[in-house]
């Protein structure tokens, strides 16, 4: 199973608060079998503790640590919000990004996001992607086929 495919990717999401926005993108990974759905409620819980908006039109959820047991594979979903999420930083989160790490897959996973998300031309390239295939191609440069 791969981390990231189409099945994963979602264009033009619409949601009223951050945490639906969540909820859309830990859904996916529930969906692809990489965590229970129980997962879901740890990203809702870690956002209540840590905003998980990293800045740039980006927010990366994820599970808390406590949540490990409940990943079955490493995975990632995207879900791009045209409207964007208030997350409470300086802008809205255009980019929600859901992870579930395996193992000690979490902190790689974290860093090739960021990574892409430094570099301002390929933010443009995930806002203007077209397809679900043209954003996947982004991240596949990335590691994350």
């Amino acid at each position: 199973m791969s981390i990231l495919s189409t099945e994963k990717i979602v264009l033009d999401a619409k949601a009223s608060h951050k945490n639906e926005a969540i909820r859309l993108a830990g859904e996916l990974l529930v969906k692809a079998g990489h965590v229970t759905e129980d997962y879901v409620d740890k990203m809702l819980e870690r956002e209540e503790i840590v905003s998980t908006y990293m800045g740039g039109g980006l927010a990366i959820p994820h599970g808390t640590k406590e949540a490990k047991s409940l990943v079955k594979s490493t995975g990632m979903s995207i879900v791009r919000f045209p409207e964007g999420i208030d997350f409470g930083g300086d802008e809205p989160a255009f980019v929600v990004i859901g992870i579930a790490g395996a193992g000690g897959e979490h902190m790689g996973i974290l860093t090739q996001v960021a990574m892409i998300f430094s570099d301002d031309d390929s933010i443009e390239k995930v806002m203007d992607a077209r397809t679900k295939e043209e954003i996947l191609a982004i991240f596949q440069g990335g590691d994350f086929a």
